[in-house]
């Protein structure tokens, strides 16, 4: 459709990694296909009443916890329709865009490297190994700081040289919030942004008591 004159640009859904201390962009994943659907959880973060003080029960600990899940498809069909403009796909279908998705939940081979180097020569406590900070962006309105959970990939299809050319990937992401990253955290500002469009919007969708059949509240 983006073809025909006057039709809008659909924009794609895609992934950011960037430096947490810097905001430098490492790369960018965009979706081949913006996923048919997006499943958001909100598993709120209240304060029990149960044996406590029920002056409590409207209290809140912090924002809640908000998952995503969503399929993604990939499809090399496309492009292997004109070989000569697309010599990586031919030669190794969809490996490309896997990897890119795939490194997101892998340590750095030079990381790997180094902590061996420093296990060898005795070193008693290792440093967890630091992956970029992943941002969810699904339009301008929604540039979310996030964690991949969950990660799955289904290969549908494969050239003769057995590559991959068409695949499902299934992502679960947890958005990171100001209770999950030290303050002044880059993935805290990200989130207090998106916490307040999400405020600015719902300013503007009040009702009226009447669509209620209420006159006032009893």
């Amino acid at each position: 459709m983006s073809g025909f004159p006057g039709s809008p640009r659909i924009l794609k859904g895609g992934i950011v990694l960037i430096d947490a201390a810097s905001s430098a962009v490492r790369r960018v994943i965009a979706l081949q296909y913006n996923p048919d659907s997006l499943t958001r959880s909100l598993q709120v973060q209240g304060l029990s009443a149960d044996g406590g003080d029920r002056s409590e029960v409207l209290r809140l600990k912090g924002p809640p916890v908000e998952t995503l899940k969503l399929e993604a498809e990939i499809d090399a069909t496309d492009q292997l329709e004109f070989p000569q403009q697309n010599g990586g796909v031919t030669q190794s279908g969809i490996f490309a865009q896997l990897a890119a998705l795939e490194t997101m939940v892998y340590p750095g081979s030079s990381q790997l490297r180094a902590n061996d180097a420093l296990a060898q020569i005795g070193t008693l406590e290792i440093v967890p190994m630091e992956t970029p900070l992943a941002l969810f962006v699904w339009s301008r309105s929604r540039i979310l700081p996030v964690r991949v959970t969950e990660f799955g990939i289904t290969e549908e299809a494969f050239d003769t040289a057995l590559n991959p050319i068409r695949a499902k990937v299934s992502l679960g992401l947890r958005v990171l919030s100001v209770n999950d990253v030290p303050s002044g955290h880059k993935a805290a500002s990200l989130f207090m942004s998106y916490l307040q469009q999400k405020e600015r919007l719902a300013g503007g969708a009040g009702g009226q008591l009447a669509a209620l059949g209420l006159s006032g509240v009893p």
